[in-house]
């Protein structure tokens, strides 16, 4: 919810620069990636639902010092606190506790498109949300559901049955566990550069879309774009599950995503052509954030489930600073167009890795091999 708004309304803040503006959408991601990986192995060990409960009240202490800040430095403090409950990785690994193998992948994706549709609401809402509360009122909302999220946890959210209680307790051995895994280390990249070019991407696009309209009515563009966007990835998705399919699905979705990358370098000169690539653009990223999690699932230790899911968010999160500092860095210095290369960059990296690299070695039950 923050993403569409604050480039807008950090210009107003005391001490701003257009660097800065990229670290404070990023300093989030910076604090999650530094976090991630300690969060995710302790939970193995401690257990998922105590390490959550922390993480989510860690955030809502970072949400009230955001909201108070009249400052840019301020906001960077309060987002990096928000990030520091880092609790990506142990949600990812209670609910595969808490599914069988068989059900696993559709849980992962079902987890997936509700992130997206989740980032869907937001980036429709938080337009009007911003222009009846603004921006600090945001903060207070999110700070708000954390603490509705925490109730849901104990109160809803099953109980998982420690299925190893004698896992490694050397951190470094786990981690190491999963870095030797060269697959997994190919998905890591690839949720770096998908959310270091998401990230990079909203620090310039309410930019572009206040040239065309008044930034309480930007939901006139997200809303039919996400909507559309999240009907055209649902026939992969329930064709990516099955063997023979994920990797031209995977593939195609990395090429999607550089192309409108590029392409939205002459489409922010025209309000229709942005559409459609902002809807292209959103296709391919809904349908890389339901794969990518279901592929950690697959290929990751059934007792370190957890130190993967927390490498693999350590990934996210920190794409998600590079790309918010340096795109709020390029920007400053190259305009709107760099930030837009910058992105297209990340893409064919990506796309040119998983190319050239092995097929991803999967492990598919009868049940899925049949259908």
């Amino acid at each position: 919810m923050i993403l569409p708004v604050f480039a807008l309304y950090a210009q107003n803040l005391s001490g701003v620069t257009p660097t800065l503006i990229g670290v404070a959408i990023g300093a989030y991601g910076l604090t999650q990636a530094l976090f991630q990986i300690p969060f995710g192995v302790i939970s193995d060990q401690w257990g998922r639902k105590r390490i959550i409960a922390g993480g989510l009240i860690i955030f809502i202490f970072g949400s009230i010092i955001a909201a108070l800040s009249t400052s840019i430095w301020g906001v960077i403090a309060g987002r990096a606190l928000q990030g520091a409950g880092a609790i990506s990785g142990p949600i990812m690994a209670l609910a595969a506790d808490l599914t069988r193998e068989d059900q696993r992948t559709k849980a992962m994706a079902i987890i997936g498109m509700s992130i997206g549709a989740s980032f869907a609401l937001a980036i429709v809402a938080a337009p009007t949300v911003d222009h009846l509360i603004g921006v600090p009122g945001i903060f207070w909302l999110i700070g708000i559901l954390a603490g509705c999220a925490l109730i849901l946890l104990f109160v809803v959210v099953p109980n998982p049955i420690n299925k190893f209680p004698n896992a490694l307790n050397s951190i470094t051995v786990q981690i190491q566990r999963i870095y030797q895994n060269s697959e997994l280390r190919r998905i890591n990249f690839g949720i770096f550069a998908l959310h270091a070019i998401l990230t990079a991407n909203w620090v310039v696009v309410p930019l572009i879309l206040n040239d065309y309209l008044p930034r309480q009515h930007h939901w006139w563009i997200y809303l039919p774009v996400l909507v559309l966007s999240a009907i055209a990835m649902t026939p992969f998705i329930m064709r990516a599950d099955r063997p023979g399919f994920i990797s031209p699905i995977f593939l195609g979705s990395i090429a999607l995503l550089g192309i409108s990358e590029f392409l939205l370098i002459p489409a922010r000169n025209y309000f229709f052509a942005l559409g459609l690539i902002l809807f292209l653009f959103f296709t391919a990223l809904n349908l890389l954030e339901a794969i990518l999690p279901t592929l950690v699932s697959k290929l990751s230790p059934p007792d370190a489930k957890g130190t993967a899911m927390g490498i693999y968010s350590t990934a996210q999160f920190f794409g998600a600073f590079i790309g918010g500092a340096l795109g709020g860095w390029i920007h400053g210095e190259f305009g709107i167009s760099g930030v837009f290369i910058l992105g297209t960059l990340f893409a064919c990296a990506w796309l040119i890795i998983s190319w050239t690299s092995p097929p991803l070695n999967l492990i598919w039950s009868k049940s899925q091999i049949n259908t």
